[in-house]
């Protein structure tokens, strides 16, 4: 039997090397393409699956080989994967979608500013576990640029996670308490950059900043940290509360940084003014 199907896949090629001419193939019974379907579904190719029939459709109209009918299935594949990758990782980041990169005014920033962000997209410092520190007034739009700035990593196949400051420190608090701050550190270990927004905006306590820096020294060399904060290195020891631990802390996160000043004028504020009402003139 065996010996039967090579010699006729030998006499086809023969006939078709000298005609020129591919021949029409034996399209599959119902209980090849059942057994097919179940060999896809077991391998999870859930893609080749349901695109199986129409790429074999296009394939015999255009006389493709098998070769490129095999590579055409497995590169939608691969796309649709890796599709599903990114929404996944987009939706666990906790990015806020509407402060995008296209919707960032570069304008309104210092070109050092919007140069050193646009560096960002590359995604080589993550690469590095470098740290990203960006320092402005509130209002400033920094919250918005790192976001910006993530999500286009995101989608990039990076994985970034966003995380307001003061709630981080809640959950490491509490991750302490239960005794399971190890775990909740190797969980946060898995992300590539964390983005932690707001830091010394919210006054904490002692014990607080005790597992901000037990995080910040753990990432060190072997994670990104984001960071926005308000707060200039001179005042951060109103965050860390001692200058030992603020000294240390500075040290982790400025060794391997790239730092953004983002020293502009409130974009609320402006916003604000624009959009300011103008009264209609008195009555002569």
């Amino acid at each position: 039997m065996v010996c039967h199907s090579k010699n006729r896949v030998s006499w086809m090629r023969s006939i078709e090397e000298r005609t020129g001419k591919r021949m029409r193939r034996r399209p599959m019974s119902q209980d090849e393409m059942a057994a097919l379907t179940r060999c896809l579904k077991e391998l999870r190719l859930g893609t080749v699956r349901s695109q199986y029939e129409a790429v074999s459709r296009q394939a015999t109209a255009e006389s493709w080989s098998h070769g490129m009918f095999l590579r055409e299935l497995l590169e939608r594949e691969c796309q649709q994967r890796q599709q599903n990758r990114i929404e996944r990782l987009l939706k666990a980041s906790k990015l806020a979608p509407e402060k995008s990169w296209s919707a960032l005014d570069l304008k309104r920033l210092p070109p050092k500013v919007s140069q050193q962000l646009r560096g960002l997209l590359s995604g080589e410092f993550l690469d590095r576990c470098e740290n990203v520190l960006m320092f402005g007034p509130p209002g400033s739009g920094k919250s918005h640029a790192l976001n910006a700035v993530a999500l286009e990593l995101v989608r990039a196949g990076r994985r970034v996670l966003f995380t307001k400051c003061s709630l981080l420190v809640q959950e490491l608090l509490k991750a302490k308490r239960d005794l399971e701050l190890p775990g909740l550190l190797r969980q946060l270990s898995h992300w590539e950059g964390l983005v932690i927004d707001d830091l010394g905006y919210v006054q904490q306590s002692r014990e607080e900043m005790e597992v901000l820096f037990t995080l910040l020294a753990e990432r060190y060399e072997r994670g990104s940290v984001l960071v926005t904060s308000n707060l200039a290195f001179s005042h951060w020891e109103q965050i860390f509360k001692d200058p030992m631990t603020t000294a240390a802390a500075i040290d982790r996160l400025v060794h391997h940084s790239v730092i953004v000043e983002l020293n502009v004028s409130s974009y609320r504020a402006e916003s604000a003014k624009r959009t300011r009402i103008v009264p209609p003139p008195k009555d002569a």
